[in-house]
């Protein structure tokens, strides 16, 4: 299998110049699988023109890629903001998978950072499912930037058998140290590949570092794209290693179940306390 990973410079707001961008890397290059970084399609500082610009799945920028897939025999991956199918006014930050036949999946971002410069929660809304896509190249789970500081994610895609996690980000200068820190952890504690894509360039007040990367299920880096600036990179996979890694350390077979409820309760607790902490008066 051989994937590519672009480290793209999108334009605020601009589709047609992105699109173009995306096609044109698909078309000139040769690979099984492209994979592009979040919010690719308009660029990540779009505001309240997110809405305006988000499409739905049978969307004029789907279609274009769908014909490119097909003709390419090829996997594309990338982010965009996705109208909801049932509900009018909502839209999600999403990853899209096309496959070969033109089939089109999606995922919807768990985890939108509002905080800092962040803003995806006055956006967004939240996603509720966590799918595990099959491939001819085997089960590959999505995450979204900042969803990979929630380990539960990635888990949850290992117990469903899944054999690569992709991340897809638009991550900043300012925390590339966590992200670099935190895909080889993935790849090791789920016996995964780890594959990440991130954007490049300046938008607004934020700088994206690119650095486009790959691990091996045993957290060694595969392949690593320069950062700061947009490349295209290619390397492939041996899925015999994940065999291997998963004989060595069996973390998905010695998973324990009741761990997940304990989560559960804690998290519960600890909401309720937030929803209703008495002050000193009401103690009395």
């Amino acid at each position: 299998m051989n994937i590519a990973l672009i480290s793209m410079r999108p334009k605020i707001a601009d589709k047609k110049n992105n699109i173009k961008k995306l096609s044109d890397y698909i078309e000139t290059n040769n690979a099984d699988m492209f994979i592009f970084g979040e919010i690719t399609l308009t660029g990540y500082r779009c505001k309240d023109e997110l809405r305006e610009l988000a499409e739905p799945i049978d969307g004029p920028s789907i279609t274009t890629l769908r014909k490119i897939a097909q003709k390419k025999k090829c996997y594309i991956i990338f982010g965009m903001p996705l109208k909801d199918p049932k509900i009018t006014g909502i839209i999600h930050n999403a990853a899209i998978l096309i496959h070969p036949d033109g089939k089109v999946d999606t995922y919807e971002k768990w985890f939108l950072p509002t905080f800092g410069p962040f803003e995806e929660k006055l956006y967004f809304d939240e996603g509720e499912r966590l799918p595990v896509f099959e491939t001819k190249y085997g089960k590959i789970g999505i995450l979204i930037c900042y969803d990979l500081y929630f380990p539960e994610i990635s888990k949850a895609y290992s117990l469903q058998g899944a054999d690569i996690i992709i991340c897809i980000s638009a991550s900043p200068s300012t925390t590339r140290q966590f992200f670099e820190t935190l895909l080889p952890a993935r790849a090791i504690e789920n016996t995964t590949f780890l594959i990440y894509t991130n954007i490049v360039g300046t938008q607004e007040d934020l700088v994206f570092w690119g650095g486009s990367q790959a691990y091996d299920p045993f957290g060694k880096q595969i392949i690593k794209a320069p950062y700061f600036k947009e490349s295209i990179i290619t390397f492939s996979i041996d899925r015999n290693m994940l065999e291997l890694a998963r004989t060595n350390r069996p973390v998905t077979r010695d998973i324990r179940s009741e761990i997940y409820q304990d989560l559960y309760d804690l998290s519960r607790r600890k909401n309720i306390k937030n929803i209703h902490s008495p002050s000193q008066e009401e103690q009395k």
